[in-house]
């Protein structure tokens, strides 16, 4: 094959966040979060992944997704406290509805799904690996993964609830959303909240080969199949979007979440000082 048409097989777009590298002889992209330093999901970020989404949904020859990150050590930090600190309350809903946006395309993608999860992935990040089909993660004990919002004062969302129940089931996200857990690698892997370990040079080619299987079904069969598992968690959210806002609003205004959001982000800085 000529150099020429491997390269017309191959095309890659980029915005500032988010590279997308897509091989139409497989009909797979890499999605590689570059937002750095730890890929914080920023009403910016969040806008740059929908639409990354958007366009790869749209073109039928895209089969598979797999998300990654090219920041070292961390997958996704998750939501951008910066977007919830100091903000307006028509600032901080439109950030909600950005969070909304970038679950409800990922959680109802037709594509395949898989994250590449080369780092630690808490709150947020752990929310984006969930919407995926399957999760590989680094086997390094030094990552961490899991729902902490509660550690933060913040409540998880009823549709971050369901999806870590679908996920692993009630009584183990009962207790690692009250106590705010992260779970290493291993940890993980035993409650199924991530489905395979490899070494952190292995997980996205892993990925990639794991992908071979997922395509190798009809995609009408597991499409249909995927949208009976997950519908009437996505229509919990779609019908509900409006009250979820304001009530994020409501809570993430309140001047004792400010404090804690403000002493939290302190914190931050003492460490990196």
């Amino acid at each position: 094959m000529s150099p020429a048409l491997v390269a017309q097989r191959r095309s890659s777009s980029t915005s500032q966040k988010v590279k997308v590298d897509f091989d139409q002889s497989t009909g797979v992209a890499v999605m590689h979060m570059q937002s750095p330093p730890v890929n914080s999901l920023s009403l910016e970020f969040l806008t740059d992944v929908c639409i990354a989404l958007e366009k790869l949904e749209m073109d039928k020859s895209c089969r598979g997704l797999v998300v990654t990150s090219s920041q070292p050590k961390v997958f996704s930090a998750g939501l951008d406290i910066l977007d919830m600190y100091g903000k307006s309350p028509e600032h901080c809903a439109e950030f909600w509805k950005a969070v909304q946006e970038m679950w409800l395309k990922f959680y109802g993608s037709d594509m395949i799904t898989i994250a590449a999860v080369n780092g630690s992935s808490p709150a947020g990040g752990c929310l984006l690996s969930m919407t995926c089909d399957y999760r590989i993660m680094a086997d390094n004990p030094r990552y961490s993964i899991g729902l902490n919002e509660t550690k933060l004062g913040i409540v998880a969302p009823f549709w971050f609830k369901d999806t870590m129940v679908n996920t692993v089931g009630h009584r183990t996200t009962e207790m690692a959303l009250q106590l705010g857990l992260l779970y290493s690698p291993a940890e993980a892997l035993k409650i199924g909240l991530v489905d395979q370990l490899v070494r952190e040079d292995q997980v996205l080619t892993t990925a990639t080969e794991t992908m071979t299987k997922w395509l190798a079904i009809p995609d009408h069969a597991r499409q249909l199949t995927k949208s009976m598992m997950r519908k009437p968690t996505i229509d919990k959210l779609t019908s509900n979007r409006e009250a979820d806002v304001n009530n994020f609003v409501k809570f993430i205004t309140k001047d004792s979440i400010q404090k804690s959001l403000g002493m939290y982000l302190e914190m931050l800085k003492r460490r990196k000082a």
